[in-house]
């Protein structure tokens, strides 16, 4: 990418917030009150020290407290403010927040959330689709407001897999097969010069390597 096609381009990057006493766990959904765990305050500033070799242009955060802890460190380090997004939140679960994982996979419904996820709504909750749109708008909206720059967006693991998803063009039906780990980086490439070209996955669930090339000097 040269230094003319740089400018013409908006890069989004997906963040999932740190890992919590309660990853792979619980579904905590957007019950309030949860923190990242010892370990994931490490990859807090882990994730930190990855996106600081990029020029960030703005840093959005779900408003959970776990999505605004793992963003304290990127803010600090790129001397920014972390704009709390409520278009970034982890899905609404309804009735199933707070449960264990454990016994979610007992129910029937499961294996709709696992095959047919475009058919599934979470009880007095929100549907996949709905979480798809939704981030998808948000998305829209941020880099229109950032063309040609760097954005970073932390979110949650059902949400951001959704986003990529959606990006490459995979079907809402396929998204439970993309991972997205604790603090992983994904990497969006929009260009500015048409609403309707599409979007370039540059990574997805990158937890190691140096994130400095998806903007080459």
């Amino acid at each position: 990418m040269n230094a003319e096609n740089e400018t013409r381009t908006t890069l989004v990057l997906l963040v999932r917030h740190g890992q919590t006493p309660t990853t792979g766990k619980i579904l905590p959904g957007r019950a309030p009150g949860l923190y990242l765990s010892e370990r994931g305050m490490h990859q807090a500033q882990r994730v930190a020290e990855r996106l600081s070799t990029l020029p960030i242009s703005a840093i959005y955060s779900s408003p959970m407290e776990r999505t605004q802890q793992t963003a304290e460190p990127t803010g600090e380090r790129c001397g920014l403010p972390v704009v709390e997004e409520p278009g970034l939140l982890e899905g609404d679960f309804g009735d199933w927040t707070g449960a264990k994982l454990t016994a979610l996979m007992k129910l029937p419904e499961w294996a709709t959330v696992q095959h047919q996820p475009d058919q599934f709504r979470f009880p007095n909750g929100e549907s996949f689709v709905e979480i798809r749109d939704r981030m998808a708008q948000t998305l829209q909206k941020l880099r229109q407001k950032h063309p040609g720059g760097t954005v970073v967006c932390f979110s949650h693991a059902d949400p951001i897999r959704i986003a990529v998803a959606n990006a490459l063009g995979t079907p809402l039906n396929r998204f439970q097969r993309i991972s997205i780990s604790p603090c992983s980086v994904s990497a969006i490439a929009y260009q500015t010069e048409s609403a309707d070209s599409e979007p370039s996955v540059l990574t997805v669930n990158s937890t190691l390597d140096s994130l400095a090339g998806l903007r080459p000097s």
